[in-house]
């Protein structure tokens, strides 16, 4: 057995580290579609003899947003169909060939290619055949092994007869599987036992089922302390697997009943190897054809599956798709997540520009989250369907798309800002200083200043208080303006102190070009405030008109689906 695992762990990193840069290659390129995920997972897993390998390969992908979850779920289905052909292997080659005529020159040609080539694809491809002529001897031993076991003990206990014996070897299956993290290895054995006769056919097809299981193992103990990603990709190998295995047990003597037929069709002997190995073939195939319709709905699932706090601060909170049926309400509901974003900008900028900032890692993680979710909310709103919507409604969405972008400038621009901030304190001039550190608080207090009507809601008592308005926004222009005038006195000072020799020149020039950009985040976020104060007055969007938003799109959900009621789909549309 030992043996037999060595062979199986140099093929597995022998071919792994052969197609090394292909496999990268094909999992990227070829998994556009869940079809191609299938063809190139079932490819490379018949290649590299590892489907763990693969799914790890696929896990990668997914966490560099290569490859999405639907495409990923393709690789692992056809992984699944490709770990197969170990099977075929053993059946078709390992009892049917003088094992040492052909398993030595394979050890030796394959030590050959590696003692003249030390390093590289060769030499990898060279370990690889060693390990193949190992796996054929490491077949034979175990063969003649199990033999000898046969004349020793009596084979009728390990025959399978009922739930409880499939049960029993189902568990077997597993155990083999988690102990030799290799179901490739396991399922070779239970063949190979299955040849010897030291099990039964339905025995050695419950151990199969299990390693089918049990190879969910490695994935799951790679997801231990991993990413999001990893964790769904290892969760739909299982879901996979234990779901197609369930399904296998519960027809298990029909399958074995089509599996005599179709042996006789394509002219296969009947031998344990080869039924066992139609049997593994077949129900991982028939996982495949039931699951695939159901991808999506899979994807779906797992998407909503270990959302990390920082993933859930990167996912919209007032958009879905119930709302993008009605434009009108996908509006306001779009207003309220900028207005949300916005406020996560405010807290952003005036953390980077305080005495005490935060770490420079919380800083850019709070940064790309921004960013993440102001790229879902563009993409919510060029999602909707145009050919509905009336010109107001396009005029709103396109200005919605400008502040998505005023937005996204703020927020790029303040990565610079925690440094701005360390310059102006290191400052020796004290009265450049004093200047610059009038300067950041102004720049600090205009943008934290509440831009909206009555901070809640644009209106008071039912009407808009215009005046109080009008006089709340003449005071954001006059901070807009001091910020303003005091930028270009901060500027005019730090030129007067690089002539007299105050600062360095560097020094100099790195503070003007930041406070450049302090200034352009608070004109951009003066155009995004503006539009937004406008959109919202206009509207008359509120955090409560957003509850009955929510309230109305489940109505339309659940209306939706109810044909059999006249009366409500006609009071659904007048609702809409």
């Amino acid at each position: 057995m030992g043996l037999f695992l060595l062979a199986v762990s140099m093929i597995t990193d022998g071919l792994k580290q052969a197609a090394g840069k292909s496999l990268r290659t094909i999992l990227a390129n070829w998994t556009n579609t869940p079809l191609k995920g299938i063809a190139s997972g079932f490819f490379m897993t018949a290649i590299v003899q590892s489907s763990s390998a693969v799914t790890v390969a696929a896990i990668g992908f997914v966490n560099a947003g290569l490859l999405n979850m639907r495409q990923a779920l393709g690789i692992i289905y056809g992984s699944n169909i490709g770990t197969t052909i170990t099977a075929w292997l053993v059946a078709i080659l390992g009892f049917n060939l003088n094992i040492p005529a052909f398993a030595l020159p394979l050890i030796g040609i394959g030590m050959l290619i590696k003692l003249i080539r030390q390093d590289g694809q060769a030499a990898s491809f060279g370990l690889a055949i060693v390990g193949f002529g190992l796996f054929f001897i490491g077949i034979d031993v175990l063969k003649a092994a199990f033999e000898g076991i046969i004349l020793t003990f009596d084979i009728s206990q390990f025959t399978a007869e009922g739930l409880s014996g499939i049960a029993m070897f189902l568990l077997i299956g597993i155990a083999l599987t988690v102990l030799t993290q290799s179901s490739s290895a396991s399922i070779a054995l239970t063949i190979t036992a299955a040849t010897s006769g030291i099990v039964g056919l339905y025995a050695a097809a419950a151990m199969i089922i299990g390693a089918n299981v049990g190879t969910t193992s490695t994935a799951a103990i790679a997801t231990i302390g991993a990413t999001s990603h990893a964790k769904r990709v290892a969760l739909a190998q299982v879901i996979f697997n234990v779901g197609t295995g369930v399904v296998a047990l519960f027809i298990l003597p029909l399958m074995f009943l089509v599996i005599k037929g179709l042996s006789h069709f394509l002219g296969l002997s009947t031998i344990p190897s080869v039924t066992l190995a139609l049997f593994h073939t077949a129900f991982n195939v028939i996982g495949v054809i039931m699951v695939y319709p159901l991808n999506n709905r899979l994807a779906d699932f797992l998407e909503r599956r270990f959302i990390s706090r920082q993933q859930k601060q990167m996912l919209p909170k007032y958009l879905d798709k119930s709302i993008a049926k009605t434009p009108v309400l996908a509006v306001n509901a779009i207003t309220l997540e900028l207005i949300d974003v916005s406020r996560r900008v405010q807290a952003l900028i005036a953390q980077a520009l305080s005495s005490t900032p935060m770490t420079d890692q919380d800083h850019h993680a709070e940064i790309n989250n921004i960013q993440s979710l102001l790229a879902e909310v563009a993409r919510f709103t060029v999602s909707l369907e145009r050919r509905s919507l009336s010109d107001e409604t396009i005029s709103q969405l396109a200005t919605l798309l400008r502040i998505n972008q005023y937005l996204l400038s703020c927020t790029t621009l303040s990565a610079g800002l925690p440094d701005l901030r360390t310059l102006q304190m290191d400052l020796e001039d004290q009265e450049v200083k004093t200047n610059m550190e009038t300067f950041l608080k102004a720049a600090s207090h205009y943008i934290q200043q509440d831009y909206l009507p009555d901070g809640e809601t644009p209106y008071q008592n039912g009407n808009p208080d215009q005046a109080e308005e009008d006089h709340a926004s003449d005071n954001i222009t006059i901070e807009f303006k001091k910020v303003h005038t005091l930028h270009n006195e901060t500027k005019a000072r730090l030129l007067l102190a690089g002539t007299q020799n105050h600062i360095s020149i560097d020094k100099m020039l790195e503070l003007i070009e930041r406070s450049e950009n302090l200034l352009t985040i608070s004109k951009q976020w003066r155009k995004a405030t503006n539009n937004l104060r406008r959109l919202y007055r206009d509207s008359g969007t509120t955090h409560q008109h957003l509850t009955a938003i929510e309230d109305l799109s489940s109505s339309i959900d659940s209306l939706a689906h109810d044909d059999g009621d006249t009366h409500e789909t006609r009071s659904l549309e007048e609702a809409k």
